[in-house]
């Protein structure tokens, strides 16, 4: 029951940053985003990455290895827009 639990909540923080991802990518504007927010956070989602791959923790990985590629174009696109 907790593995669907953890599932779960994994599938609703990583889909949240899809609209986030979208937005960007059409508008190419990142003005409202905060560059050390977004590198502080992209290196911490990266950490529980591997954190989830040395507990062999599914959830933990899949959702983590989903929300870096998100996190990871938005944080790029703002370095490339700035």
């Amino acid at each position: 029951m907790m593995e669907y639990i953890g599932l779960l909540a994994a599938m609703l923080t990583t889909v949240s940053f899809l609209p986030q991802a979208v937005k960007v990518i059409k508008e190419k504007n990142t003005s409202g985003i905060s560059l050390g927010m977004y590198s502080m956070f992209t290196i911490g989602v990266f950490l529980w990455l591997l954190y989830g791959i040395s507990r062999n923790d599914f959830p933990v990985i899949i959702a983590n290895a989903i929300t870096f590629v998100f996190a990871g174009t938005i944080l790029s696109m703002k370095i490339k827009y700035k």
